[in-house]
């Protein structure tokens, strides 16, 4: 535990190990490659997708589209002004109709920011299935939503949080439990 009452419960390795192993997963299941692309979910989501779809590849030795998806105007939390638009981040520049949609996220807690990416998802096109990846399964769902493939199951108390620092945003590799929420900023 630091000093700032965090428990680190994932390294650097640790985190490379379960990418790995969920792209084992993923690829017995879907009996190789073919017609899986993957998608993160912006933001921390979508670098994980990036490192998934390249063991996907390394493993397979093809190529596997990646792109990542702003769920933003499909989230269920923000009330907007009719009428009001919102610039999407999201980059999906592979169409996903007919192939099989592996939806990737660095956490999954209640289920709505699954339940918003796969809104935005079918925006896009009409997918043969759509699967979850997930790095961390906290619980506490409030939405019939389970993960497909997760790197660790880690049951929290509503009041603790999951931070997962990725190289690509923060500069280093680990997933934190904090015993308290962050302050908003």
């Amino acid at each position: 535990m630091t000093e700032q009452g965090e428990v680190v419960v994932m390294d650097a390795e640790d985190m490379r190990r379960a990418i790995t192993r969920i792209a084992h997963e993923i690829l017995e299941r879907n009996r190789g490659a073919k017609d899986l692309v993957v998608i993160g979910i912006q933001r921390r989501g979508a670098p994980v997708a990036r490192r998934l779809a390249l063991a996907l590849s390394q493993i397979e030795g093809v190529g596997i589209p990646c792109g990542s998806v702003d769920i933003t105007p499909f989230r269920d939390d923000i009330e907007r002004k009719p009428g009001t638009l919102t610039r999407s981040q999201t980059d999906v520049p592979f169409p996903i109709t007919g192939k099989r949609v592996i939806l990737v996220d660095e956490v999954i807690h209640t289920g709505r920011t699954v339940r918003a990416a796969m809104e935005a998802i079918m925006q896009l096109g009409r997918p043969a299935c759509i699967q979850l990846a997930t790095l961390i399964d906290r619980g506490h769902r409030e939405l019939p939503i389970r993960p497909d493939y997760v790197g660790k199951n880690l049951p929290t108390s509503r009041s603790e949080f999951v931070l997962v620092e990725l190289m690509e945003l923060e500069g280093r590799d680990r997933v934190v439990l904090r015993k308290a929420a962050p302050p908003l900023p």
